[in-house]
């Protein structure tokens, strides 16, 4: 009896040290890393056949059990991952309960326009083109913002999401998080602004973003424009010409553009143009309600980056000598 008592402890000490082993030995996979979705609502046993079919030599019967024995069966869920060699059951599991999802990420840039953030979301890894073919018009009515115009309405940031996720809730994201930092900035608005709408202070915001060659410098250049507007002058700034001629443009801007009418020249046309040019960031928005106090109305790039401000259009004459013809 004693003897049977022995060899069964002896059998349990084994099946306890084989258990601890496979729980954390790496399992096999069919490559360095597979990709692994798990289904929304799948039971226990549908996640470990998914694990298997994902390609991990594992047997699906094993691993389900090990999931009940956890306790944490329950807690796992759905969403996309990436095994990579070396992973065990028990991480495998950790990994599923903490919904550690393969994540991915795209930067839509400060300054970009429309197309532009198209393309990025284009070409990003493993994001579903849902958008592609779209209109900007039937973009925005997909988003949930029919009539609204697309330009300038989504927030520059770095978007991280998981594989398979679709680029239009993406775009929802980046819209959410421009409507709310648009509206914070409106919010903080200087009393003089001489912009009657959150939609004025995009627009504006656009232009600074696009004029912009310092970050310090935006609130000046937002002067110089929101001064012209108080006073009915003329914007005159080449990045909404460049905007209206589109694919027109060629990369050298010439007189004859300035002189082209388009909504966007505000060359030609008074006040702001009808729509945002670019995407603004949060320093751009800012500036924009809150320009600086100046009554500067000109400005030229220095070359460095920087621009000269000045209040009068002689001032503002010696200032492009200087700069830009290299004149005493």
């Amino acid at each position: 009896m004693r003897k049977f008592a022995v060899l069964v402890l002896a059998a349990a000490l084994a099946a306890g040290y084989a258990g601890y082993f496979w729980l954390n030995a790496p399992l096999e996979l069919a490559a360095d890393s597979v990709d692994l979705s798990i289904d929304p609502g799948s039971s226990p046993r549908e996640v470990a056949q998914q694990v298997q079919q994902a390609g991990v030599a594992v047997r699906p019967a094993l691993l389900y059990w090990w999931f009940r024995l956890s306790g944490e069966a329950r807690q796992i869920k759905a969403g996309s991952y990436e095994l990579e060699r070396g992973t065990s059951p028990r991480s495998l599991l950790s990994k599923l309960v903490r919904g550690e999802e393969a994540l991915r990420s795209v930067t839509l840039v400060e300054g970009w326009n429309l197309r532009q953030v198209r393309e990025a979301l284009k070409k990003a890894d493993d994001l579903k083109p849902l958008s592609s073919g779209l209109t900007s018009e039937e973009l925005m009515q997909q988003l949930g913002k029919a009539g609204e115009v697309a330009e300038g309405r989504f927030f520059p940031d770095t978007y991280t999401y998981a594989k398979g996720s679709t680029d239009l809730a993406l775009l929802q994201r980046a819209a959410r998080a421009m409507d709310k930092k648009l509206l914070a900035a409106w919010a903080q608005r200087s009393p003089q602004s001489p912009l009657k709408s959150p939609d004025q202070a995009l627009i504006l915001a656009s232009i600074v973003e696009k004029e912009t060659g310092r970050s310090s410098d935006r609130p000046m250049i937002a002067a110089v424009f929101s001064n012209r507007l108080r006073i009915g002058m003329r914007l005159q700034t080449d990045p909404t010409v460049i905007y209206g001629l589109g694919p027109l443009f060629d990369g050298n801007l010439r007189k004859a553009d300035l002189l082209a009418d388009t909504a966007w020249n505000t060359y030609t046309r008074n006040g702001l143009p009808p729509t945002p040019i670019a995407m603004p960031g949060r320093g751009a928005l800012l500036a924009a309600v809150q320009p600086a106090p100046s009554n500067a109305l000109y400005f030229v790039a220095r070359g460095d980056g920087s621009s000269e401000f000045s209040a009068t259009l002689d001032a503002h004459n010696r200032a492009v000598n200087k700069y830009q013809r290299n004149q005493p």
